[in-house]
């Protein structure tokens, strides 16, 4: 079964560099993602835009939109969601992102949540959200626990995110993570608005090994309990945050949790249909 990994990472942030040489065991470079997509029969992956500066990730300097800066060589069958640094969200900046998404790879764009401290629904990020709707993307929020203890966890809770889908209907949203730890809360805002859905990714960082031993404990019955209590998995995408975790294995794990008939839809269909301009670039 071909998948459509719907959130990985491509730049060039120490703490990913790290992750995978110590944690998850995997080449984090465009050999080992390359590789990584064939071994998973990976057929199109999305990177969430994302720059280091000089404070590391989050930087309120660096430029948007932020980008794939790991390789100075664009990965095929990898598109992009341009990542948004509301700190320098001016006029320039909007015509840089109006730009990017002209480009057939940007297919949506990412906000950090709790990252930066800005709710989704502050009227920061309103211009955005005209882009987004003029050229028909979704917006990904990064939600939950944040991969930085600079993160201020207010800011990413799914449950801000209610408010924007309700004001923001010719708007598609993507809660990235479920919101974990948040999940039944999250699992509420997907079931509750039309416009709002979900990919699986990033629940856990390390090797196939870890993963295994999580599936035979008590660790993720809260994400069991969500996915059924939300049981629109026509709203739910495959995502791994590589490189978090290698990805076929994730996949295998995640695979654990989705009811057979909605596998092809979760590990595929549905980013099609979320992520609209893949369906001409796979």
């Amino acid at each position: 079964m071909k998948i459509i990994d719907a959130h990985i990472h491509f730049s060039s942030i120490q703490s990913f560099k790290d992750t995978g040489q110590d944690l998850s065991r995997v080449v984090y470079t465009k050999e080992g993602l390359q590789k990584e997509m064939d071994d998973g029969d990976v057929a199109f992956a999305i990177g969430m835009g994302v720059t280091e500066g000089s404070e590391g990730f989050p930087d309120r300097h660096v430029q948007t939109p932020m980008g794939l800066d790991l390789d100075e060589i664009q990965l095929p069958r990898v598109g992009v969601c341009p990542g948004i640094n509301p700190f320098c969200l001016g006029q320039d900046a909007l015509d840089r992102l109006e730009t990017e998404l002209r480009k057939p790879e940007t297919v949506g764009v990412k906000i950090y949540l709790g990252y930066y401290p800005f709710y989704a629904y502050d009227d920061i990020y309103q211009p955005v959200y005209d882009l987004a709707a003029a050229y028909e993307v979704p917006v990904v929020f990064h939600t939950g626990d944040t991969y930085s203890e600079r993160g201020l966890l207010k800011y990413s809770h799914p449950l801000t995110l209610d408010e924007v889908a309700v004001a923001r209907r010719d708007v598609n949203f993507v809660m990235a993570h479920l919101g974990d730890p948040w999940v039944l809360t999250g699992a509420e805002v997907v079931y509750k608005n039309r416009n709002m859905f979900a990919d699986l990714s990033g629940w856990l960082v390390g090797t196939k090994k870890e993963l295994d031993a999580r599936l035979v404990d008590n660790h993720f019955d809260h994400v069991r309990h969500a996915l059924t209590y939300c049981d629109h998995y026509e709203k739910l995408l495959f995502g791994s945050d590589w490189p978090l975790v290698p990805i076929k294995d994730y996949a295998d794990f995640i695979g654990d949790f989705i009811p057979s008939k909605h596998v092809e839809g979760v590990f595929y269909e549905n980013a099609c249909r979320v992520f609209q301009k893949i369906e001409k670039l796979v």
